[in-house]
């Protein structure tokens, strides 16, 4: 001890020596010494000594940079054993290096277009309406979610929660078919082209179809989806009775005799009131359709609108930006008299579709100096071709033009009729992963159309092109009739009302990170120029499994506001209360939609 601070002042004596006593060095000074009035200078002089220390403000420069050296190493260290992933470590574990596998109970649940995914270690499946209702009772008591999910087609995934979901993909029997009334007694995990096969030798048939048949009925009844055809109504109508299992009042049977106002309110419930264990379907015969395919422009469409409307059983309408063509596809029963019409096309399938082709390969050279082989782009689809043109430059609005162009020839080239079976004909393929926005407007009545949905059209392609928006084709539009049912989108009192549904589209066709996301920022500023521009002007509100809830608080009660002058919102959060006092069925969206707090 009494060495060390011996030697403590020895360093402070020498530190502190004047001008009189210099230190001693190997080599003489380069400058003056330090007059006495300046013992400390922000300079000092700098001296070579073998038996002299360096100055204390250096030994903190030394530590400071010392330790600068050694995050850098850390972080370079770090950055090398990090990455790349391997392909199944999408989660870090909370150690240093050291990456794993996803547990075999973790389960990545994502939507079909791959726009949103959650990760859960609660993924129910039961087999059985026993297992069900003990699930829902179990998670009640505990107060953990267990969010209905479908297929996951929703592109909005409305359906997913990361507190844990139940899916009924496994419950998917068709029970009972009564020819007869033609009605299908159905669990609500069945799919669409499940249950139209399971009853095809019955005669019997759904009344109408969205764009494509993996939905599982309990979801697409859910989110108030929809076919096309101005005097059929959206697919929740079809519903005539269901078992719901809920939390506070068990499994409970409801339908428009048995307690109508909760059925009315929960056959497109969103999920938020119950599972949907079963579904007793109307149906109406199977029967064979005529697809007619044929392009038109806008003044003629205008001209000819209520017929088409009221004089087809199906009918839509498929518009490009940037060009006049409006492709129109109507479907009807074959005439029991006259039979299909006869027809021969002007092209063939590969005439049709050549210029696509030619477009392609004159791309590639120009992007990216052909890599791919002529015969490789003769086996693509139109919808192929069509994705993988935009990937090349997605967002370059001259080169979508030039696309868009390209369809619209394409569909003058295939101009015609198809025959086959209303669930082989009604559907559409719609391309590969994409963003969608769908709203749905009132659009008059059956006998006296009110014409804004055409002005609707039309005011949305001046946008388009005014703002030159990269909008790719097709904006889709249809027609449905009423809904009973509270809170569909085409929900009205008025029996004889029609709704217009339009859909504008960003396709995803790349799995790239930073075009996707390049592609996702410019789809939500054309969905919000869309917004401001039409909404309010046509009373229009977005499908329930395409809408996007905002992030901005602000924008999130405006939003909320703007659904409670639409829909019953206090009704429906009383139900819930009721129903699911612990919200085991809710999720995220569903929270910031209708924030249980505002309940009447």
């Amino acid at each position: 001890m009494s060495r060390a601070l011996s030697l403590r002042r020895s360093i402070h004596h020498l530190l502190c020596r004047g001008p009189s006593q210099p230190i001693s060095t190997a080599f003489p000074p380069t400058k003056p010494p330090i007059p006495p009035n300046n013992r400390y200078p922000s300079n000092p002089v700098r001296t070579f000594s073998t038996s002299s220390p360096a100055p204390a403000s250096s030994e903190a420069e030394l530590r400071r940079y010392l330790g600068y050296t050694a995050l850098v190493l850390f972080c370079g260290a770090a950055t090398y054993f990090s990455f790349p992933f391997s392909e199944n470590a999408k989660h870090k574990k909370a150690q240093l290096f050291r990456y794993a596998p996803l547990p075999e109970d973790l389960h990545t649940v994502s939507n079909w277009s791959g726009t949103h995914e959650v990760q859960t270690r609660n993924f129910h499946q039961p087999e059985t309406l026993e297992e069900l209702e003990k699930l829902v009772k179990d998670a009640d008591e505990k107060k953990t979610r267990i969010r209905p999910v479908g297929s996951g087609l929703s592109p909005n995934g409305i359906g997913l929660s990361r507190a844990g979901m139940v899916n009924l993909g496994l419950m998917d029997k068709v029970l009972q078919v009564d020819k007869e009334k033609k009605t299908v007694r159905v669990q609500a995990g069945i799919r669409v082209q499940q249950l139209v096969d399971g009853i095809k030798e019955y005669g019997l048939t759904l009344q109408n179809f969205a764009s494509i048949r993996e939905q599982q009925i309990g979801g697409i009844i859910q989110v108030g989806a929809h076919g096309t055809g101005a005097k059929l109504p959206p697919i929740d109508e079809q519903v005539i009775s269901m078992k719901l299992v809920t939390p506070a009042q068990g499994t409970i049977e409801i339908s428009k005799d048995k307690d109508p106002d909760l059925f009315y309110l929960a056959r497109c419930g969103l999920g938020g009131l119950g599972v949907v264990a079963e579904v007793t379907l109307q149906c109406v015969e199977r029967q064979e359709l005529v697809e007619h395919t044929y392009v038109t422009d806008m003044n003629d469409l205008k001209k000819n609108h209520k017929r088409l409307l009221s004089e087809n059983k199906h009918v839509k309408y498929l518009y490009i930006p940037y060009s006049d063509a409006v492709v129109v596809v109507t479907c009807n029963p074959i005439s029991k008299w006259r039979g299909p019409p006869k027809f021969t096309p002007k092209y063939t399938k590969d005439e049709a579709i050549q210029h696509v082709r030619d477009l392609y390969k004159e791309c590639l050279e120009k992007y990216r100096n052909g890599e791919i082989t002529a015969n490789l782009v003769d086996e693509l689809s139109f919808t192929e071709l069509r994705d993988k043109l935009i990937a090349l430059d997605p967002l370059n609005k001259e080169h979508i033009v030039r696309i868009n162009c390209a369809e619209a020839e394409f569909w003058r080239k295939s101009e015609g009729y198809r025959v086959g079976w209303s669930d082989e004909i009604l559907g559409f393929d719609c391309g590969g992963q994409q963003w969608v926005s769908e709203t749905c407007f009132p659009a008059g009545s059956l006998s006296n159309p009110s014409m804004k949905d055409l002005e609707y059209i039309e005011d949305l392609k001046q946008l388009i092109e005014k703002r030159r928006i990269p909008a790719p084709a097709p904006i889709e539009q249809r027609w449905t009739a009423r809904s009973r049912s509270h809170m569909s989108p085409a929900s009205s009192s008025n029996e004889d009302e029609i709704f217009s549904w339009v859909g504008i589209i960003m396709y995803l066709p790349t799995m790239d990170g930073r075009q996707r996301k390049d592609i996702t920022d410019e789809f939500f500023h054309y969905r919000r120029l869309t917004q401001t521009a039409l909404w309010d002007k046509y009373s229009a509100y977005e499908h329930w499994a395409k809408i996007e809830v905002p992030r901005d608080k602000e924008e999130q009660a405006a939003l909320q506001a703007r659904l409670r002058e639409r829909f019953p919102v206090d009704t429906y959060n009383t139900a819930r209360k009721e129903l699911d006092p612990n919200r085991i069925f809710a999720n995220n969206k569903l929270e910031k939609l209708f924030p249980v707090s505002q309940a009447a």
